[in-house]
């Protein structure tokens, strides 16, 4: 997909709700029409997934799409429940339902973590981090969503051989797999593969009449209810046609580490996931989203699913490519999405209960397939050694150890790599010149003057950007040095001088005064100077010393040098 420019102004800042337009209503209804269509499926499958229930995924899918329509920043994003999300919920509420007193305890925890995870997009938002966090090497965000295709791939092991996911997540799926091969239900096996079968083969023609995944559906509960007759099936059984029930927030003293560790990470992965969708919308719309507010309309959205026990959610990319495509391109699209969604649920519930859990399954078990990145994951050991490294870890991490730490030590190797690669540059702008043949962008006289010194006068030289890994290189150059008798520090081309350079060139001059040797600093200027100012660098030298140009700076020690000449 090409990203083009934006040429489209932002709506005005200060905004409370999304930009909701009145010149684009058709538009707007038929890719609400679409966009509610295409989540009833996603919605059934994610909310089963869970282990919350089907009602959970719909009504997030419904309060979700409707806030974020209304306060979010982005005007044609669809937001619902997405896989990612899905995933971390999941893990939260198994590893709860092992801790708390009951599995209904277990339940209300998990969405005040959603309630949570909001709180923590607000501050976000609040905080102007928008711009920052998708700011992450590719090589991360693919490992990371590969990892969570990889997930829900290995969770619906069991539902696709006909029964319950075991506990332990991935792992206990994992040591799970001959109990679960040896329980196979068939039946249930062959509705899944025939399933997988039209996700994966129905014409493209169909594809754009209806979507894959409720045509899948449909295709699949009819099956079940005219070639299974018989046959015992896990269905999703009844679904409230009420409104949702308020949930009030739970905790309990002996999880309360848990919980706020994993709202900080299902607060985080929405906000990742929410803008990487808000980029795609603004290439297709040629529009520009605002990060920041769009933050805390997530935020405001995943606290009221919460409150109201629905599953959490986020910029759904597949939702809002078809609703843009279907003429949406205003917030109105999604808040008539919502209304949809929200009337299909309390009039239509009923049917949704005889829809099959081996259907859901594989329609889940393809999202997962869809979310790993395949073609990168191809082609980058050809790209990259070091860029593969990164995405394998981060796989391994996020499918058998945890999305944070996955993220963590994959952006931690990352930026390694990277500081490694600029350090080696920037040492490059790190050298000492002794002769003026040895700098060929002095002046003239300036070589003459080096050359008059006869090696006794050193030019301490740095250019660009003189960040912490820099600092190695000075203290080498430095040490290298001879007998001389003057040392000048020529900072007039250092752009930036980081904190830990700016240290290492004053142990450098020091260690100068320390010797005996007459010491120089020169050309530093802007920030370079303040930073020098405040380690009070300047107070060591005479006023003589400091004050000069580079020119000023080698006429004055090789005078000095030729004064102690004649003296001897």
């Amino acid at each position: 997909m090409t990203v083009v420019s934006t040429t489209t102004a932002a709506p005005r800042a200060g905004r409370i709700f999304n930009h909701i337009g009145r010149h684009n209503i058709r538009g707007d209804f038929f890719g609400g029409l679409t966009a509610a269509v295409i989540a009833l499926p996603m919605a059934l499958a994610f909310g089963v997934a869970s282990g919350a229930g089907a009602a959970a995924g719909l009504w997030s899918a419904a309060i979700i799409g409707l806030v974020t329509a209304l306060f979010g920043g982005t005007p044609a994003l669809i937001s619902e429940p997405t896989g990612p999300m899905t995933v971390v919920f999941t893990a939260v509420l198994a590893s709860l339902t092992t801790r708390a007193g009951s599995p209904a305890e277990a339940l209300a925890i998990a969405f005040t973590v959603v309630m949570l995870s909001g709180v923590f997009q607000i501050l976000y938002g609040v905080f102007q981090l928008g711009r920052y966090i998708t700011q992450m090497p590719y090589t991360v965000i693919s490992g990371f969503m590969s990892g969570i295709g990889t997930i829900l791939i290995v969770l619906q092991i069991g539902p696709l051989l006909g029964q319950a996911p075991p506990l332990g997540g991935v792992l206990g799926t994992l040591q799970s797999l001959p109990q679960l091969l040896q329980g196979i239900r068939p039946m249930e096996s062959l509705l899944a593969a025939l399933t997988l079968a039209v996700l994966w083969f129905t014409p493209e023609r169909i594809k754009r009449m209806i979507p894959a995944p409720l045509f899948a559906l449909i295709v699949g509960t009819v099956i079940s209810l005219l070639a299974f007759q018989g046959v015992e099936l896990r269905r999703i059984g009844e679904i409230s046609s009420s409104l949702p029930q308020l949930t009030l927030p739970a905790l309990s003293h002996d999880v309360w580490q848990l919980v706020l560790i994993n709202s900080a990470l299902l607060g985080m992965l929405g906000s990742i996931d929410c803008l990487l969708t808000c980029l795609v919308s603004d290439s297709l719309t040629r529009t520009e989203h605002k990060s920041n507010k769009e933050l805390v309309g997530q935020g405001v959205a995943n606290i009221l699913a919460g409150l109201f026990g629905a599953l959490p959610g986020s910029g759904a990319t597949t939702a809002t490519v078809v609703n843009i495509q279907a003429g949406g391109r205003t917030g109105l699209s999604g808040v008539l999405r919502a209304v949809i969604l929200a009337l299909i649920i309390l009039a239509g519930s009923g049917l949704a209960s005889r829809i099959p859990l081996a259907v859901l399954a594989a329609i889940v078990f393809k999202v997962g397939i869809d979310i790993v990145d395949w073609d990168f994951l191809g082609r980058v050991p050809r790209l990259s050694r070091k860029g593969a490294l990164i995405t394998y870890v981060v796989i391994a991490l996020t499918v058998l150890v945890d999305l944070m730490v996955a993220v963590g030590v994959g952006i931690f190797i990352a930026n390694i790599i990277t500081i490694d690669k600029m350090s080696a540059m920037q040492t490059r702008g790190v050298r000492v010149v002794s002769t003026g043949d040895d700098a060929a962008e002095l002046s003239e006289p300036e070589r003459a003057l080096l050359n008059a010194a006869g090696g006794r006068v050193m030019l301490f030289q740095l250019n660009g950007s003189m960040i912490f890994g820099v600092a190695k290189a000075i203290n080498r150059e430095h040490n290298a040095i001879g007998a001389c008798d003057a040392v000048i520090f020529d900072l007039s081309e250092v752009v930036h001088l980081g904190l830990t350079a700016a240290l290492a060139i004053e142990n450098a001059v020091e260690e100068a005064i320390k010797a005996g040797r007459n010491v120089y600093v020169v050309g530093a200027r802007g920030t370079t100077r303040e930073r020098l100012d405040q380690l009070k660098l300047y107070e060591q030298l005479p006023p003589d010393h400091t004050e000069l140009s580079r020119h000023q700076a080698l006429t004055h020690a090789v005078q000095a040098l030729e004064r102690t000449r004649y003296m001897a």
